[in-house]
């Protein structure tokens, strides 16, 4: 089946999708994306992730491409022209096409859009979720505003190589403090040793993560004890239970950090509840 993706104002065939060589994103890194995960076809978490996106765009200075009645239609029409019925969406917005230079074009020019759809075999995500999957921690090396949903994400994408090549799903970005901030592209959570939740709190320099909230509200339905509390690595490794939240993994559970067993060594009833939690939810408040 071919793919389509929006490219500036019109869908073309993927494999001849392009953008500009001036385009700042591609050069300067200049710009921002979301992710929203499919479910039946729908948008998941829609609006946490448009708040994000705006945020981001003004927190960048980047005019909005289009209002979020449109950008919903263009989103939704990528949807469907890959016929994606469980699966992930993808946008990315930069500052547009400029010759090159530090300092923002001056005139501004129009942003740039790019949006792509894929399918997600749910099955086997399933099965990765119900195996339980290992992280190893890495040295924070990122930029201070982490906050920013930038596609600035080159120490990212170092920290996921390291944990491929050590056979893990993800790496935890450590402080100088010895403190877990998140994931290269997730959230970080644990259920300690006296039996509450911690996920790192929002203050610091993290994403917002748009899986992590709507969790947080599934927890406090479910009258769970959470503290939004930061954890160093020991504590991680001494928990009953790990996870991690995002729009590709959801809510997945971990069983070992840098090598060491956690709980068992098998997906914990905490992490494997909130997972069915979530989806249920996401699935009935999809757009």
């Amino acid at each position: 089946m071919s793919r389509f993706a929006y490219v500036n104002g019109r869908f073309v065939r993927h494999g001849e999708a392009a953008v500009h060589i001036e385009d700042r994103g591609y050069q300067l890194a200049d710009g921002v994306y979301e992710v929203w995960a499919v479910f039946g076809g729908k948008l998941a978490d829609a609006q946490g992730h448009f708040t994000r996106l705006w945020r981001s765009l003004d927190e960048l200075k980047i005019a909005h491409p289009m209002g979020e009645k449109a950008l919903t239609v263009v989103l939704r029409e990528a949807i469907r022209r890959n016929r994606v019925r469980e699966g992930l969406v993808y946008l990315q917005v930069s500052r547009g096409v400029a010759p090159r230079d530090h300092a923002f074009p001056n005139p501004a020019v129009p942003p740039a859009v790019v949006i792509t759809a894929k399918s997600v075999d749910r099955a086997a995500a399933e099965a990765k979720a119900a195996k339980g999957q290992a992280v190893v921690t890495v040295p924070e090396t990122r930029w201070g505003r982490c906050d920013i949903k930038s596609i600035g994400l080159l120490p990212n994408a170092l920290a996921k190589q390291i944990a491929r090549e050590r056979g893990a799903v993800e790496a935890w970005f450590v402080d100088e403090m010895g403190l877990v901030t998140e994931g290269a592209s997730s959230n970080a959570w644990i259920v300690d040793a006296e039996g509450r939740l911690r996920t790192r709190d929002t203050q610091a320099n993290i994403l917002r993560g748009i899986t992590r909230s709507s969790l947080l509200e599934v927890i406090a339905q479910a009258g769970l004890p959470v503290a939004e509390q930061p954890f160093t690595v020991e504590e991680a490794k001494a928990a009953k239970e790990a996870f991690i939240t995002g729009a590709g993994t959801l809510v997945l559970p971990i069983v070992s950090v840098d090598g060491a067993q956690i709980g068992d060594g098998k997906p914990g009833p905490v992490a494997t509840r909130l997972r069915r939690l979530y989806i249920e939810r996401a699935k009935a408040a999809a757009i």
